[in-house]
């Protein structure tokens, strides 16, 4: 069965520093476009709720048709976003906290901009990597 999946990470300032089409099903261009646009519209639903929990791992925060987008924020308010079909929360969550351990590997680069877009294939490879092990 061939499975959605966008994984987008926002920085605290709303601007998506890493993008990637992470899903098994066929890649279409203007499906792209309407996965980031349901993924920034859930930004306010994910700027709310990052204020009423303790916890880093939101779990879904919003729907669209069978999608759903789960969020994962970090203590920086850096915001992993995935938009998926699958039900499986606890690969979500391992996915979401290995991406993050790269992400501050990538964040402590002293070459790298914080904010700025990560260009690194090293990363791309290995969150790639992630999401066909756990989702």
């Amino acid at each position: 069965m061939a499975s959605t999946a966008c994984f987008v990470i926002v920085s605290k300032n709303d601007i998506p520093i890493y993008e990637a089409e992470v899903g098994s099903a066929p890649k279409k261009e203007d499906l792209a476009y309407h996965h980031q646009f349901i993924l920034h519209a859930a930004l306010d639903v994910v700027q709310d709720l990052a204020w009423t929990t303790n916890a880093m791992f939101l779990k879904s925060v919003d729907r669209f048709n069978d999608l759903v987008v789960s969020v994962y924020v970090t203590a920086g308010h850096t915001r992993f976003m995935l938009l998926h079909d699958s039900r499986s929360d606890d690969g979500i969550k391992s996915f979401f906290q290995e991406v993050h351990e790269l992400y501050i590997k990538i964040f402590l680069n002293p070459l790298y901009l914080p904010g700025s877009r990560i260009a690194s294939s090293h990363f791309d490879t290995k969150v790639r990597a992630l999401a066909r092990k756990y989702l």
